[in-house]
């Protein structure tokens, strides 16, 4: 409504300005060829008018004519590009659709209609790598190489090729290649780290974690944790060879990340070694009371090299309360009594945890007390049997596979910080190791007080 009454307003104004033009008084006298016309002032106004209009329509008729081919020119590039854009985006689709076959054709029909196109040149190559056509791939990602627009991508091609054809050291030159073209490229860094982290080049793998700026809270707190993570593997390298380094970088790990057990256990280790005992058992009582972790409480009942089993015990019950808060705690307790021939305390903290979620390290320790202390034979054996059936402890677990120490990286996929304190959930893990298989001589299920190899891979979790 609001159109149509502009519209009714427009054409009144436009008519009575007409008007008003064709009554203005006086005329105009034009001679042409022998001819004179006297017009009223507004007529000649209107026809002038008009004269400028026809001009002005068959102007633009000469235009058009004489642009006619460059316009059909124009309309068929528009429509070439249309056709190749749609080419492209269906090569996208049967791609991603699992059809690298059509992909390939398709892009090749892009790349025709679209020359200039990087978009289809990428296209054709990563087809040509799915299909498995290598040669190909690798000649149109190397010419892409050529240009700065598509470098990186192109080098990106390659890396996937290289991996996908089982070249490793093919893969890291051109991750390094890519990183030196563009040190922000996520793919790459992380390429080159992991390759650095695989080989135990600590260093310069620290080194390229430092030179990271992330952003947010999370992404700062898993920098430190990698950064940890590597001052330990450094700590654990060079343990038995360089231990006063060993310990800097394990104590830098504590100030990134002030819980975590194996840069304390390698630290502890080392300080008990030097003769500062009651640095490691003030730094151990600090992880236990954080984490419980078992491996924290044998090492702090052995923090005095050749005390008898009996101050082993008494150790253990400083960072121990009684009743024990938990499993490991009951177990560490329980571990330190039966070295101690402590047969009522071993069986007391461990009676909370025989029922149904008894686990294989408590059924193991029932069954030396068992033996140990009335040399009962078949009790023995019934709880070890129950052993075989009971759950797993925890352990240090990665990738399927059970560890006795900490590593820092995977052994079966190469990846860093992979190990984690848990019970196993799969079957390729290792078992928990049992006593012997019965009947056996008390004394025999009956630890020997072991002796504290500071520097040894047993002692190393």
């Amino acid at each position: 409504m609001i159109r149509l009454a502009l519209w009714i307003i427009g054409s009144l104004v436009i008519a009575a300005i007409a008007a008003w033009l064709m009554a203005l008084p006086g005329t105009l006298t034009l001679e042409l060829a022998g001819y004179r016309m006297q017009p009223r002032l507004g007529t000649a106004v209107v026809l002038l008018l008009l004269a400028a209009a026809l001009v002005i329509l068959v102007w633009a008729l000469v235009r058009r004519i004489i642009g006619a081919p460059r316009a059909m020119a124009r309309r068929r590039a528009i429509r070439r590009r249309e056709q190749g854009v749609e080419a492209l985006s269906d090569a996208v689709i049967a791609l991603q659709s699992g059809d690298p076959a059509r992909a390939r054709l398709l892009a090749r029909e892009a790349q025709a209609r679209l020359p200039d196109n990087s978009a289809a040149k990428l296209l054709e190559a990563r087809a040509d790598l799915a299909v498995g056509d290598m040669p190909a791939a690798r000649e149109h990602y190397r010419a892409l190489i050529a240009s700065d627009k598509t470098a990186l991508a192109a080098l990106t091609g390659l890396y996937d090729q290289a991996r996908a054809q089982q070249r490793p050291e093919a893969a890291l030159t051109f991750a390094r290649k890519a990183m030196s073209l563009s040190p922000e490229s996520g793919w790459a860094a992380e390429a080159v780290f992991d390759d650095l982290v695989q080989r135990g080049q600590w260093a310069e793998a620290v080194a390229m974690v430092n030179g990271e700026a992330p952003s947010g809270r999370e992404g700062r707190a898993k920098k430190r944790r990698r950064q940890a993570v590597i001052e330990t593997a450094r700590a654990r390298q060079s343990e038995a060879s360089q231990p006063l380094m060993a310990l800097e970088h394990a104590l830098t790990a504590l100030k990134l990340l002030p819980d975590f057990v194996p840069a304390a256990l390698i630290a502890a280790r080392i300080q008990i070694s030097q003769g500062e005992s009651r640095k490691a058992m003030s730094l151990l009582r600090r992880i236990w009371r954080a984490t419980g972790h078992p491996d924290v409480a044998a090492l702090y009942t052995h923090a005095q090299p050749g005390a008898s089993a009996v101050d082993r015990l008494k150790r253990v019950r400083e960072i121990i309360d009684m009743p024990p808060e938990h499993r490991a705690a009951a177990m560490a307790m329980a571990r330190a009594a039966v070295d101690a021939y402590d047969w009522p305390l071993a069986r007391d903290v461990l009676m909370p945890y025989v029922g149904p979620d008894l686990t294989q390290g408590v059924a193991s320790l029932m069954a030396e007390i068992e033996a140990g202390e009335s040399g009962d034979q078949g009790k023995a054996r019934e709880w070890l049997a129950r052993g075989l059936r009971a759950a797993r402890d925890p352990a240090w677990t990665a990738d399927g596979l059970v560890s006795d120490e900490w590593e820092p990286i995977s052994p079966v996929t190469g990846k860093l910080d992979a190990f984690e304190w848990k019970v196993p959930v799969t079957s390729n893990a290792r078992p928990a190791s049992l006593p012997p298989a019965l009947p056996v001589e008390p004394a025999e299920l009956s630890p020997k007080t072991p002796a504290l190899p500071l520097a040894s891979a047993e002692n190393q979790q």
